[in-house]
């Protein structure tokens, strides 16, 4: 993967502007820098950039930490390219080949049936069952590479188009090695990088069946067990549906065929503006309109009937389950930061500040945590949550 920071000089086309305009662009022209994609690089001043401040302490000659072992750089070095470079054949642990029970190689394989169990276990909470999508997460199954031609419409189109693509694992990632080292080096979420080369192939497998893919003609079965060579041979329904072409031996080149095509001014804008009386149509042709007619429904009077008897069930605490589904990703693992439950000291120093203050952080949002964990919870809800964490906690 590369970062697209190659810069040029700005260059300004400017079409019927004054000459004061023309100056105050040449000026601006002169002093700074934009990047591929118009993004502009202002110079440092006064130790700032723009209106931040950044760190100008000289490092040269500076000795801190050691440098890492060829052990640890191959611990760490584990991407997989497009082609396959990198896939793991057996099973590796701290950068050494775990060795099976009888003295050898442990190769490194999985079923569909193990990644359908390791996917419930770690991946559901997020990404919904059979990969569905849940709340903030994206959806991985579904979809289709067609769907990926759907554009929003002008809504002075005669038929406007409500959909929108649908970007999923099987209809928009273009090559499955690449998704076995993503699964490997980011997932799951609370831990990543503790999965095991089988267990990441498993996940992988699970992965391709529910997005329909198969390989060699023959469709991922519970019994399906993947591997470096296999999973070598998988064609993603979108592998050419990227333009320009970025994945070069040379990174660089990707670079250089991305810029080439944002500076290819044929790509922008060519239809003809309008600036009033846009719409011609009958602008009443253009709602979106549902086709049942629920008058008969929408209209019924108001009801307070509460027939349903309310059963207490004091086997599970106000405010866990919603932990478990939504909260537990962050707060039951410490490697994220946020404070574990369980922890007494963590959480005797988070309600210093009074409940009041706590409510109002995991309502409002705090650090890293965005309002209500990302959830659609009530503010009530959220409060039963934060009462079953405090409480669970002593």
């Amino acid at each position: 993967m590369f970062k697209l920071e190659n810069t040029k000089k700005l260059k300004t086309t400017l079409l019927s502007v004054s000459l004061s305009t023309l100056l105050a662009t040449s000026a601006f022209a002169a002093t700074k820098e934009t990047s591929v994609d118009g993004a502009v690089k202002y110079p440092l001043k006064d130790g700032k950039y723009s209106s931040y401040y950044v760190n100008t302490q000289k490092v040269k000659d500076s000795n801190i930490g050691r440098v890492a072992t060829e052990k640890e750089i191959k611990v760490w070095n584990v991407d997989v390219r497009p082609d396959g470079t990198g896939l793991p054949e057996y099973d590796m642990k701290e950068g050494e080949v775990v060795l099976g029970d009888d003295g050898k190689p442990k190769k490194a394989e999985g079923s569909v049936e193990l990644g359908n169990e390791l996917y419930d276990a770690q991946c559901a909470m997020c990404h919904g069952d059979f990969g569905s999508g849940g709340k903030g997460y994206p959806t991985l199954a579904g979809g289709s590479k067609e769907s990926l031609k759907i554009q929003r419409l002008n809504p002075a189109d005669e038929h406007p188009n409500p959909d929108t693509p649908v970007r999923t694992i099987g209809s928009y990632w273009p090559y499955a090695t690449t998704l076995y080292w993503y699964v490997q080096d980011s997932m799951p979420f609370p831990h990543p990088k503790t999965l095991t080369n089988s267990e990441t192939y498993a996940i992988t497998a699970y992965l391709l069946s529910v997005n329909n893919i198969t390989i060699d003609g023959e469709e991922l079965e519970d019994e399906y067990v993947l591997d470096k060579e296999k999973l070598m041979k998988v064609v993603m329904p979108n592998h050419d549906g990227f333009y320009p072409e970025v994945d070069t031996k040379d990174p660089r080149d990707g670079v250089k065929n991305m810029t080439a095509l944002l500076s290819d001014p044929k790509i922008y804008g060519t239809g003809t503006r309008c600036m009033k009386d846009c719409i011609k149509e009958d602008t009443n042709n253009l709602l979106m309109k549902i086709n049942f007619d629920l008058t008969a429904n929408a209209n019924q009077p108001m009801s307070v009937e509460r027939s349903l008897p309310k059963v207490e069930d004091n086997s599970v605490q106000p405010g866990q389950a919603d932990y478990e589904a939504s909260c537990s990703a962050c707060h039951g693992n410490a490697a994220i930061g946020a404070p574990v439950v369980g922890d007494k000291n963590a959480w005797a120093k988070v309600t210093e500040k009074g409940i009041d203050k706590v409510y109002h952080n995991a309502i409002n949002g705090i650090n890293a945590m965005p309002p209500k964990g990302g959830t659609d919870l009530s503010d009530e809800k959220i409060k039963e949550v934060i009462d079953y964490m405090i409480n669970s906690s002593k």
